[in-house]
Parts: structure tokens; C-alpha cells; sequence
């Protein structure tokens, strides 16, 4: 088959991330799920949302993030060679996908699915979820015919979600992601304003707030002239806006369909009953004042708190009247670091994520200082960028919320660390449970080394069994069952550090001292931790109830896992050679 040509960056962003993280061509769905979202660990990301088997019913990809209120269901493909379109039956496919995973019983499902789809359910039940995407991620032309598949498959998520509670609350998008749409991502997580177009319109007047490093007016628009701006340009005005425009339905909770009445209804009150607008341009200037007003013209624009209000007089289907006026901010700054935080602080949807409220602390800075000595490793520690931050992390970067997972994990809170990972940062207790002054930078790569050993055996088990599925022997059949299931790679890390003074022979006074002997880099460290995660999972199956309809509960592993633990320590002598090796590479103690 022939090549496909390059024709725009995320190509090659996207081989550099396959190559980097060991993942095939359906990772292109977790690919664009990364540039959405902005999303922290592609490993994790991949371990936990791509699924398993080639009975996976259609589905791909399953996101669910209940923080960020968002799900997110994909079919990928990637075509080795040019063609006009991408097969319009994969979006059809998606039918069979919603099915599965929202209406089918659960009991029904493939193992690869139940803890997935069970996930989902609850979520949307539960109200956790306010965005539901359906994505068809390919890299040839948009066409028609998507179009219109994606258009019935829509229609089938609505009616299929309006027998959950709180389903009909929930926006629907099912969407091309084509290599136009890749590509448009890819610029908007490299160039924070996309739309770089010289706009002009007349202002009653404007104030003005000049500083060193940014500038800024605050003045009023027409809602005429912002109708206009969405008509051209769509959600690419949000090109910084992590939610972009929500849409609205006929309801009395939705506060898109209450700005889509008052401009209609009520226009000249529109200004004392919106909160208005901060949009960041790439330049400005200001005319002087007249009778008629001052000219403004503005050079790139992307508008980073107003979303709702511009894509809500946008998709009316007239401009609103000329009496409606909307306040509005214009920022321009010169730094980088300014930008980001004028996206982050403007931005409810991308408000300070729970490791921000870290960054500063002591033993972050500590930790941050250790891991300078640490090879091939750079730790956040709570420092979070934008989107260009995302695509550009080192594949050698260890993500805060990931570390923090890792930590909760090893020391006895797998369920907070699978389900409530802000928490882990949020919560005081939480987090100075982990994070203590005799956490190190080594004890980190020891536990987030262990995590990522377990992440990257799942990933390589499912790869193998989407090949051929009857290449894996029993034993990966049975690890590759227990680690489809939802939170079980936080089980396995679990229950491997109760295990940790049978494996290495001694009393663990305090499991924060343990590091590897050497100064391993994280990926060294995968390495040694292999066969006592191959080791583990041959067991896995002792862990069967420590989930509860295929999730992890606190409940639940109270029982399982001090079994488990014994009938470690009871076959200890017969793992000797495996369990001594190990401890030759751990260390207790500065």
C-alpha cells in the first residue's frame, strides 16, 4: 500500500506519540482526545480508554472523565493510502457501539466492555456527564455521507440517553474528526488564536490598561457584529475556550437557550444581565474618538470567557437587534506564561485544575529540585501548561495527577486514585497522606515506574489479542480479562506494595523509604518491575472480588486483597528466584 502524504504537523505528532507509547492506529482517537482535552498522561489515557479484543462491538475508544463532565465514544481508522473519503459504514458502526454500551445488559457485554460500559452508565446516571461525544477520527476528506451517518447516529445516542436520568440534560456532538479536524487541533494546541483575520467595527468609546507585559480595552459591541464573527468563523472563536460553544435546547435550565431568549426578547437589557466577554487578539488599535464613535480594529481574535453568550446570538437565525450590547474585554500580551493564564483564570471550564493549587508548595519544589538528578525524567509537580504544553510534554515527563495516582495507589487508596484523582490534590488529607517529607524523587519513580509497568503490559496484551486473538496462552488471557476491568491497574499496584515485605524478605518500617539502589530513569525502572507484575498477574484471578460490577470498591477489595496477600506470602518459597532478584535492586532507606 502507498503512503499516505503529510500534509500538516499532526502526523507526525501522532507517529512520534505511537512510537513513544508502543500504541497502534486506534490511539489516534486518544491522539485527539489529548488535543481536545489537554489531557496530562497519554499512557494512562491509552491503557485505560482504548479497548480490548477484537469483540469490541464497534467501539475503539471509551473516554469517560467525570470531572470534566465530559464521555467520549470513538471508531477510528487509518487509511495507509490517499483516498477521497473515509468508509461511511465505520460511522455507522457507532449505532452498534451506543447500543453496547448504553442500552445492551450489562451480563451481556465482552469482558473488554462490562467495567467500560458500567463506568459510563453510572456516570451519566449519576449527572457526572454533560458532553457526549461520538467521534469518527480519521485522517482522509471529510464527506457528505459521514456527515449524514453521524447525523442518524445523533439521533440514536439522543433517544438512547433519554432513558437514563439526567440523559436529556446532556449535549450531544457526533462529530468527523478528519484530517482537516486533526489538523485544525493541532494548530490550535500549538497557536493559542487560530483566527488571525483583521476585524473591524465602530466602539461608543473604550478604557484602556496598558502594563509591561500586556494590554487591554474594555468597551461594548454590537451583538450584530458577534453574530457576524460566529456566522464566519464557528468554533474557531473559542480557539482557547477548552468548552467552546455548548449549544442550547428548549429548556428553562439551560442558560444558552435563557441568552438565545433575552437577545430576542429583551435586547436592550442584554448588557446589565450578561456577564460579558474576554477575548485575547493578537493586536489592536483604537481610533480616535467622533461623533459616531471610535473604530477598532483587532488583528486574531479567540474568545476565552463568553463562549456561551457568542455561540448563543450567534445560532440565532437572525442578527439581533442593533440595540443589543455586549460588554467585552480585549487582551493582547507579549509573554506566553501570560497568555496561558489570562485562557486559565478566564476560563471556567479550564478554572485552576487541583494540582495548581500544589505547585507552590514545599515539597513540590523539593521534589521538583530532586528529580534534576534523576536520568531521562522531568517532574511537573503541580505545574500544569496550556495545550501546546500537552503535545510537546517529553515523553520522559512524569504528569502530576499520574504521580499522585501512583503514590495513592501504593500506599492504600486505589479507589481514590481510579475514581477521584483530584481529590488526591484537593483534599489536605488525601494528599498529605502521599505526599509527606520523607517522599522522595526516587520513592516516586519506585511507584510510578510500578504503575507504568502495569499500564504497558495491558497495552501490549490487548495489541496482541486485536492481531490474533488466539496467540495469547492462558495465563495473558486470564491478566488480560482482570485488566480490562476498571480500576485494576491500581488494584494491581496495590496489592503488589501489600505484598512488598513478603518480596523482599524484611520488615518495611515505613513503605515512603523505598527506592530502587540505583538512580534509575523511569523507563530503567519499568524494566525491573516486569516480572513481578508477570508473576502477579498469574494470580489475578484471586482478585475477582475485589470488583463490584466490574469497578474497584472500597468495599469490595477490603475482603479480596488480604487474601490475595496470604496467598502470596504461601507460595513465596516457589518465587524466591523471581522475588530475590528484585529486592537486589531495591534499597530501604536514604
Amino acid at each position: 500500500m502507498g503512503e499516505v502524504l503529510d500534509t500538516g504537523g499532526w502526523k507526525n505528532a501522532f507517529s512520534i506519540m505511537k512510537a513513544n507509547y508502543s500504541l497502534t492506529d486506534d490511539a489516534v482517537g486518544v491522539f485527539a482526545i489529548n488535543l481536545r482535552f489537554n489531557l496530562d498522561d497519554i499512557q494512562t489515557i491509552a491503557s485505560e480508554s482504548i479497548t480490548g479484543g477484537g469483540d469490541d462491538k464497534k467501539c475503539d475508544v471509551l473516554y469517560v472523565d467525570k470531572e470534566r463532565q465530559i464521555a467520549v465514544i470513538a471508531q477510528c481508522y487509518i487509511s495507509q493510502k490517499e483516498r477521497e473519503a473515509a468508509p461511511a459504514n465505520k460511522a455507522s458502526d457507532l449505532n452498534t457501539a451506543l447500543t453496547w454500551l448504553l442500552s445492551t445488559e450489562i451480563s451481556n457485554l465482552p469482558g473488554a466492555l462490562k467495567g467500560r460500559a458500567d463506568e459510563l452508565r453510572a456516570a451519566i446516571s449519576g449527572g457526572d456527564i454533560k458532553q457526549f461525544y461520538i467521534w469518527y477520527v480519521h485522517n482522509l476528506p471529510r464527506s457528505k455521507n459521514v456527515q449524514e451517518e453521524l447525523k442518524a447516529v445523533e439521533s440514536s445516542a439522543r433517544a438512547a440517553l433519554n432513558h437514563f436520568p439526567a440523559g436529556q440534560d446532556i449535549n450531544i456532538f457526533a462529530e468527523e474528526i478528519c484530517n482537516e479536524s486533526l489538523q485544525k487541533l493541532y494548530t490550535q494546541a500549538e497557536r493559542t488564536v487560530i483566527v488571525t483575520d483583521e476585524l473591524h467595527t465602530i466602539v461608543p468609546d473604550a478604557v484602556e490598561v496598558v502594563q509591561t507585559e500586556w494590554s487591554s480595552i474594555v468597551t461594548t459591541v454590537k451583538g450584530a457584529w458577534l453574530h457576524g464573527l460566529y456566522k464566519k468563523y464557528k468554533t474557531d472563536l473559542f480557539s482557547a475556550n477548552l468548552r467552546g460553544y455548548l449549544g442550547s435546547r428548549e429548556s428553562d435550565s439551560n442558560i444558552n437557550n435563557g441568552i438565545k431568549t433575552t437577545a430576542s426578547d429583551q435586547p436592550n437589557n442584554f448588557y446589565v444581565y450578561n456577564n460579558g466577554i474576554t477575548a485575547l487578539v493578537l493586536d489592536y488599535e483604537l481610533g480616535k474618538r467622533t461623533r459616531s464613535g471610535r473604530k477598532l480594529i483587532v488583528k486574531g481574535i479567540s474568545i476565552v470567557n463568553g463562549a456561551q453568550t457568542t455561540g448563543s446570538i450567534g445560532s440565532l437565525p437572525e442578527p439581533p437587534p442593533n440595540d443589543l450590547e455586549v460588554s467585552i474585554r480585549f487582551v493582547k500580551a507579549t509573554k506566553d506564561s501570560i497568555v496561558a493564564n489570562v485562557v486559565r483564570f478566564n476560563n471556567s471550564q479550564n478554572k485552576l485544575q487541583a494540582a495548581d493549587f500544589r505547585s507552590t508548595d514545599a515539597i513540590q519544589e523539593k521534589l521538583r529540585s530532586e528529580f534534576e538528578s534523576v536520568p531521562d525524567a522531568e517532574y511537573e509537580g503541580g505545574r500544569r501548561g496550556g495545550a501546546s504544553d500537552a503535545i510537546k510534554r517529553s515523553k520522559f515527563t512524569l504528569p502530576s495527577y499520574t504521580v499522585g495516582q501512583s503514590l495513592a495507589a501504593f500506599h492504600g487508596d486505589p479507589v481514590t486514585a481510579y475514581d477521584k484523582k483530584s481529590e488526591l490534590w484537593t483534599n489536605e488529607k488525601n494528599y498529605r497522606q502521599i505526599f509527606t517529607d520523607r517522599t522522595s524523587a526516587r520513592h516516586i519513580v519506585f511507584c510510578y515506574s510500578l504503575l507504568s509497568a502495569v499500564n504497558e503490559r495491558r497495552q501490549t496484551l490487548t495489541q496482541k489479542n486485536k492481531i490474533d486473538e488466539t496467540s495469547l496462552t492462558a495465563i495473558e488471557v486470564s491478566s488480560l480479562d482482570f485488566l480490562n476491568k476498571k480500576g485494576s491497574n491500581y488494584l494491581l499496584v496495590h496489592v503488589i506494595s501489600q505484598c512488598m515485605e513478603t518480596i523482599l524478605g524484611k520488615p518495611i518500617p515505613n513503605k515512603s523509604d523505598l527506592h530502587f539502589a540505583k538512580n534509575l530513569s523511569p523507563d530503567a525502572a519499568v524494566k525491573v518491575w516486569d516480572p513481578i507484575v508477570t508473576m502477579m498477574l498469574s494470580l489475578s484471578n484471586q482478585l475477582d472480588a475485589a470488583f463490584s460490577r466490574n469497578r474497584i470498591s472500597n468495599e469490595s477489595i477490603s475482603k479480596a486483597v488480604p487474601n490475595f496477600v496470604g496467598a502470596v506470602a504461601s507460595i513465596s518459597s516457589l518465587q524466591q528466584e523471581t522475588f530475590g532478584k528484585f529486592a537486589e535492586n531495591v534499597k530501604l532507606g536514604s
